[in-house]
């Protein structure tokens, strides 16, 4: 499916393939003809296992690809994360900044499958980890790195740029890690092509950690569950670090009620029709990966609530916020308008369903709990003036049946409950809030 108003046609004329730059098992990458800095990533329909081991031709595959990972890099380009994809040129490729690409794997695990499971035969088959595992591979090919001999392709790799002699292990990934010595050392020069390439590790780990924090949750939205995926990077010419390569139905292991629907399927022996039909099923599910519209209504009684405190809470929030934000602020007394704002609840939630109301209102306290009697959305109450007046907080708590108002005394709590609300349905939401819990669960180790 290309998703512009242009065809498939105009697309292929509009972005010619070029110069074959490179093939590998499963893609072409062409130069775009008089359009330097761009390429097209055409899929093929091989599917291969083991390191190119297990081979066959799955045809219809390269459209269900292209399908996919075209779905997948939309979705993270609108959460603002730096993609090298532009958009989908015909039903078989898609045009993308072309990179020079780094030789690493980044593998990033909420769960415990495939490789990792060899390497810690002491974890259960889909342990769940509450924060992230974080891995990296060298990319290697035919076991050789350099003038270096190899027992295996892609070791995993161990690299701390904070050591006192910043060094890389390597390790078969295949092998039990612990009390285990790297088969192979090697210093920066031996494996580093570019400046200051070892400040590129947080970076790609912090990106790879949200692309995956965004793509969990779009799959919780469809019922699946993402456990792991492996994604790459590359740098333009002007250094700009992206997210490259493709991210499809072989860079991850998704279940649908514990059963893999991914390339899992075919590493496992299945039929080739099955294998094509969980293609076209992910594919099909990757079509409706998208960000909701919603927002987040700020309501006071009078102009002399002053929301200032609510625009510092914004600013507190920081990264947890994007950056074109917009909190509608609605002035309204529930108590002398009330038709007026019942009115003004129902057309705003006509408009964008998806919202979330805070209540930030003086001697009127009890609006929170009457807006939320009068509709389905949900409704946070913030009594103004709690502060001078302790009562006032009485009026928004013991509530009558089917009056579901939440009270939060912080303004920058009472924002970060909105934005949880929101998060169930929204990636880019859940992205931002989940990846401040992963900062905080990393620093107490």
């Amino acid at each position: 499916m290309v998703m512009n108003n242009q065809t498939a046609d105009d697309l292929i004329f509009a972005y010619p393939n070029g110069e074959l730059l490179a093939e590998g098992k499963t893609k072409r990458v062409f130069a775009v003809k008089g359009r330097p800095g761009l390429g097209v990533l055409a899929a093929k329909d091989d599917i291969t296992a083991g390191d190119g081991a297990k081979h066959d031709i799955l045809s219809g595959k390269a459209a269900l690809a292209t399908r996919t990972t075209s779905n997948v890099f939309r979705l993270l380009s609108a959460c603002g994360l730096p993609v090298a994809y532009i958009l989908q040129r015909d039903p078989t490729s898609f045009v993308a900044h072309l990179c020079d690409m780094l030789p690493y794997e980044v593998v990033v695990r909420r769960e415990a499958h495939g490789s990792f499971l060899k390497r810690h035969p002491h974890i259960s088959k889909g342990h769940l980890f509450p924060r992230l595992v974080v891995e990296f591979y060298l990319k290697t090919n035919g076991k050789r790195w350099g003038e270096c001999a190899l027992p295996c392709d892609d070791p995993l790799m161990i690299y701390d740029p904070n050591a006192d002699e910043p060094r890389i292990c390597l390790y078969d990934p295949a092998k039990p890690i612990h009390g285990a010595k790297p088969f192979l050392v090697l210093s920066d020069a031996e494996v580093f092509t570019v400046d200051n390439e070892a400040a590129l590790f947080d970076k790609m780990a912090r990106i790879a950690r949200q692309a995956f924090l965004v793509l969990e949750k779009a799959w919780q939205l469809e019922g699946r569950t993402l456990v792991d995926f492996k994604v790459e990077f590359g740098l333009t010419s002007g250094g700009a670090l992206l997210l490259a390569d493709v991210i499809d139905n072989d860079s991850w292991r998704v279940l649908d009620n514990g059963a893999y629907i991914d390339k899992q399927a075919y590493r496992d022996g299945g039929a080739l029709d099955d294998v094509l039909a969980k293609y076209r099923l992910v594919a099909e599910l990757t079509d409706r990966f998208h960000l909701p519209r919603q927002r987040i209504i700020l309501w006071r009684g009078s102009e002399s609530d002053d929301v200032e405190v609510f625009h510092r809470a914004c600013e507190a929030l920081g990264a947890l916020l994007p950056q074109n934000f917009v909190m509608p602020i609605v002035t309204c007394s529930a108590h002398k308008e009330p038709e007026r704002a019942l009115a003004t609840l129902r057309r705003m939630l006509q408009e964008v369903p998806s919202s979330v109301v805070i209540a930030y209102v003086g001697m009127s306290n009890a609006a929170g709990p009457l807006l939320s009697a009068a509709s389905v959305a949900p409704v946070i109450t913030v009594p103004a003036t709690v502060g001078s007046f302790s009562e006032d907080v009485w009026s928004s708590l013991r509530m009558p049946s089917g009056v579901p108002v939440s009270t939060v005394l912080s303004p920058g709590n009472a924002l970060l409950a909105a934005l949880q609300i929101l998060a169930t349905r929204n990636p880019f939401f859940y992205s931002l809030l989940a990846g401040k819990l992963e900062d905080r669960l990393e620093g107490a180790h």
